[in-house]
């Protein structure tokens, strides 16, 4: 655990689930291809997502089960390979793109067909809504309230200091590809600790060869040997 952000929106305009999507979508992939960085998790925010409230009476009134809506659901969003077409000596590969992008591409999901021939979709047994996954913690960033941000994991025995200022370099360059208002905020850096540490230790050392070279010179009266320290 070498370094950790918050994402912070000063303009105001963006909720906590368009902040965590920056996070998960943007960041976080960017970040890992930064050398001996391991893994980037996620803390706080919350996590978009689609989700069909079913209406049981009306479930029951159209005789659909649950299972059928499931399926329906999953039918509707996916992706299906054909074959190839062969034109002009060349050929082309034939796909079909079905994903659910938005709340009535969600409704229109047909479910059955009705004796009179009228076509039941899942807006007509469902409300179809966007709000957040159920969250297991939050994050919170100086007694301001709620945010979401990263934490940087280093792979084992390699160097945390150029680690971070790799992860500081590349940070710095996805910047531009933030929207307006929005910036990282560095919470936990362990390079001052680091850098503390390098800088305390190299002064003791340089006072305990002080105090080796004046012993050897007031005891043993011996210039080569203080040189020597």
């Amino acid at each position: 655990w070498i370094f950790q952000y918050a994402l912070v929106d000063r303009s105001g305009r963006m909720d906590l689930g368009q902040l965590r999507a920056l996070q998960d979508w943007f960041l976080r992939y960017e970040l890992k291809t930064v050398p001996d960085v391991a893994e980037v998790a996620t803390i706080g925010g919350m996590v978009r997502q689609y989700q069909v409230v079913l209406d049981p009476d009306k479930l029951a009134a159209h005789n659909i089960a649950h299972t059928r809506v499931l399926e329906a659901i999953r039918r509707a969003n996916q992706e299906t390979g054909g074959s190839v077409l062969e034109l002009g000596e060349a050929e082309y590969m034939v796909r079909a793109s079905g994903y659910l992008q938005t709340l009535e591409d969600f409704r229109k999901v047909p479910l059955a067909t009705t004796a009179a021939g009228v076509s039941v979709r899942l807006g007509d047994v469902a409300r179809i809504q966007l709000g957040p996954e159920m969250r297991r913690g939050i994050g919170e960033l100086d007694g301001e309230g709620e945010a979401t941000g990263g934490v940087v994991v280093m792979r084992a025995g390699r160097n945390a200091l150029q680690t971070i200022d790799r992860v500081k370099a590349k940070l710095a360059q996805l910047q531009a590809g933030l929207p307006p208002g929005v910036e990282v905020v560095p919470v936990y850096d362990r390079s001052g600790l680091i850098e503390r540490a390098v800088a305390h230790l190299g002064g003791k050392l340089l006072e305990e060869f002080a105090v080796v070279a004046v012993v050897c010179l007031v005891f043993l009266f011996h210039l080569r040997s203080a040189f020597v320290a």
